[in-house]
This record gives C-alpha cells, sequence and structure tokens, in this order.
C-alpha cells in the first residue's frame, strides 16, 4: 500500500507554546520580567485566598484564585514587555510610527512617515519625520527629530490637510522627553492617542482618509538595524489569538 506523501500543513502552535515564546522574546528586553510575573502571581493568590479565609471558604478561593494569578501574571508580562520595547524604540527613526500602528479601533495608521526634512544620503539622525494617524477623532500627526525641524514640518503638513479635509479636527504631537505642550514620550503615545475624543463618524473617517492617501506619502526605508518594527510586541501573541 502506498504511504500518503501529501506535505502537511504546520501544526498551529497553542496558547502555551505562543506565551512561551513572548516570555522569551521579552527576557531579551526586560531580564527581570520573569520576577515580576512571579510576584504578581503570589500577590493574587494570597490576597484572594486570605479573602476566602475570612469568608470560610479558603478551598473555594484557592481554586478561584490560581487562574486569576495566572491572568495577573500574563498582564503583568504584556505591560511590562510593552514598556521594555518602547524604551528599546526611544530615539530610533520611524519609532513614532512603529507605535501609531498599534492603534486599535478603526485608525488608519502607516510605519511610512507622510513628510520628511533633512535625510541626505540615507543620515536619519538630523531628519524631522511626520507620520499620520486618521481616526474618528480627526487626524493626529505625530513628528519626531529636531525640534525646529520638527516643529516646521508640523505645521506645513496640518496646513495641507486642513486645505484638503476643511473642518476635521488635527491634533499635533511631538516624540520627546521632558513634557511640555504637545511633546509626548513614546511609550505614551498610543494611550494618549487611544484616549482622544471622537467627533467623526466612521463614514466620515472613510472619506477623509481615502482623501489623504490622494496626496501620497514618502517612500523612505530606514537603515538596516534600527527597523522598530521588530521591537514591537505581538498583541495578538499575548492574547493567546
Amino acid at each position: 500500500m502506498a504511504k500518503d506523501t501529501t506535505a502537511k500543513a504546520p501544526k498551529k502552535p497553542g496558547r502555551i507554546a505562543q506565551l512561551r515564546t513572548v516570555l522569551q522574546q521579552s527576557k531579551q528586553l526586560d531580564p527581570k520580567i520573569g520576577w515580576w510575573m512571579a510576584l504578581a502571581f503570589v500577590v493574587t493568590l494570597a490576597v484572594i485566598v486570605a479573602i476566602g479565609w475570612w469568608l470560610g471558604w479558603p478551598v473555594y478561593a484557592a481554586i478561584i484564585g490560581l487562574p486569576l494569578a495566572a491572568l495577573a501574571a500574563t498582564i503583568v508580562m504584556s505591560r511590562r514587555a510593552e514598556g521594555a520595547a518602547y524604551s528599546r524604540l526611544a530615539g530610533q527613526p520611524g519609532a513614532a510610527g512603529a507605535a501609531l500602528t498599534s492603534l486599535r479601533g478603526g485608525w488608519f495608521t502607516s510605519a511610512e512617515p507622510v513628510a520628511v526634512e533633512g535625510a541626505r544620503g540615507g543620515g536619519f539622525a538630523e531628519a524631522a519625520m511626520v507620520y499620520r494617524a486618521v481616526g474618528r477623532p480627526g487626524v493626529v500627526l505625530v513628528a519626531e527629530g529636531p525640534e525646529a525641524k520638527a516643529q516646521r514640518l508640523l505645521l506645513a503638513e496640518k496646513k495641507r490637510i486642513e486645505r484638503v479635509a476643511p473642518g476635521v479636527p488635527v491634533t499635533t504631537y511631538r516624540v520627546g522627553e521632558g513634557g511640555g505642550e504637545g511633546v509626548v514620550e513614546i511609550r505614551k503615545l498610543t494611550s494618549r492617542v487611544q484616549r482622544m475624543r471622537a467627533t467623526l463618524t466612521k463614514d466620515e473617517v472613510l472619506t477623509v482618509n481615502k482623501r489623504l492617501r490622494a496626496l501620497g506619502g514618502v517612500k523612505l526605508p530606514l537603515p538596516a538595524g534600527v527597523d522598530p518594527m521588530r521591537a514591537r510586541v505581538d498583541r495578538k501573541a499575548m492574547r493567546g489569538r
């Protein structure tokens, strides 16, 4: 009897395998992540068992506490891994674009800049770049690079958008440290944008995005070795897909 030589599709890794992979990758960015996960597990379980003991149901509390403690450890892993990834992104060309592509909830983003100033001969250290996100809060422009160039580029891009999409809110940020008006740290950028109040309908967002895409963008590859997309946290893997 002839053997079946049909190639089988590779088996999809299970949730435990996915979490193990994420943990191994996260340890490279945050070597102490295992200790923080263990602390979250022990503290969560101890609190739940203590409450159960006080109510007279220690066994039931332990049964309920184990999965909750595991969940707490997973959440700690996700938060610390994400924070470590953003810390690694800080100061790298393209960091703002990588952060914006992590937005959820109907945002249109791209890791490619929509405007660039000062990049000559592949030199990104002194270049200013502007990235764009379009969602229900309107248009968000985020610049990175030297302050003077970044502010000038932001203003020019904002005026260009206001001519194409009049009446649409345009919010501008510059990635940087130390705070200040319109300045946001790279690790806080996604959450800052995600909390913005919605002002457009879904249909309006589609229309605005279509108009802005017609303006074109900048196809500017990042230099090898500093691609921020490689440092992003795999959110799907953390959720177990």
